[in-house]
């Protein structure tokens, strides 16, 4: 309507208001297209967990000390990002390599479409660069993975009593005698799948407790998600990948300040990118699924 609006005033105005409205037109138009493509997203969106907060699971893969620094560097993105979208980040659990990396780290984001966005970054995230504890200057690959679930509810996948073994223990990691005084960490155990969570981030056993069902939950009910993506035999997944933590999709090269994205072939400023501004790289994935999604009609 405002753009609309704005090609009368200039077809109607004088000189002066004619010039203003000139101006103002490649505003509206591209933020008309924004909001027709933001449209075109929501109605081609056949995910009904996209709009649900998301728990992203960052781990250190191959590269020993390295990878566990370059987890580390993924989860301040991650953080940043969530900063700029206005999204809040809640540390579900981690825990910290000797030298300030993080051997693995839980995160609940918690947003406007945060696992519609944040679901791109599952996958193999590979590194290369000099690292700090390199003598002889070489050159250094390493790796993470990051697997992102949507956030299930009670409702979502029920975890009957019966099923679950609680295991409360004294947290580890880094901290002193405040850490380990109490039995605060739990451990929980689905019987039936053999699936295992811990958490200790919260001094609290109740609040880990908690955390722990809601990410055994998350992980339970991911694993029937996938079930029912197997079935979706579609080319979008050929075009923008599967999600799948396995699967290499981006290589982070420190050396050429550039972040490339193998699921589309693009590159991005490695800078940015570590400032936390993954909103390029987020809207040309989209564009590719929604690309994807158009042609497969």
């Amino acid at each position: 309507r405002n753009l609309a609006e704005t090609r009368e005033m200039i077809e109607g105005a004088d000189q002066e208001m004619a010039a203003l409205a000139e101006e103002e037109l490649p505003v509206l138009e591209r933020e008309d297209k924004r909001l027709e493509e933001l449209l075109l997203d929501h109605l081609l969106e056949d995910d009904p967990d996209s709009n649900r907060p998301a728990l992203m699971e960052i781990r250190a893969g191959t590269g020993g000390e390295e990878a566990a620094l370059f987890a580390a560097d993924l989860t301040r993105v991650y953080q940043r990002y969530a900063v700029l979208r206005g999204w809040k980040v809640e540390v579900m659990d981690s825990s910290p390599s000797d030298m300030g990396g993080l051997k693995e780290i839980i995160l609940k984001v918690s947003g406007d479409d945060v696992f519609r966005e944040m679901r791109w970054e599952s996958g193999g995230h590979r590194v290369q660069r000099v690292p700090a504890t390199e003598t002889q200057g070489r050159i250094h690959t390493s790796a993470a993975t990051v697997a992102v679930m949507p956030e299930a509810e009670a409702v979502d996948f029920e975890l009957k009593p019966e099923d679950l073994e609680f295991t409360a223990m004294r947290a580890g990691g880094p901290g002193g005698q405040s850490v380990n005084k109490t039995e605060s960490a739990v451990r929980v155990v689905h019987i039936p799948t053999g699936l295992m969570v811990k958490c200790q981030e919260d001094k609290s056993q109740l609040r880990n407790r908690e955390k722990a069902l809601a990410l055994l939950r998350a992980r339970l009910y991911e694993i029937e998600r996938q079930k029912r993506e197997a079935l979706r035999q579609d080319l979008r997944r050929n075009q923008v990948g599967s999600g799948d933590r396995s699967e290499r999709i981006r290589t982070y090269n420190f050396l050429q300040n550039r972040v490339t994205d193998h699921r589309i072939n693009e590159n991005y400023s490695l800078e940015k990118i570590l400032e936390g501004h993954l909103e390029g790289l987020v809207q040309a994935l989209l564009t590719a699924d929604r690309e994807a999604k158009l042609a497969a009609l």
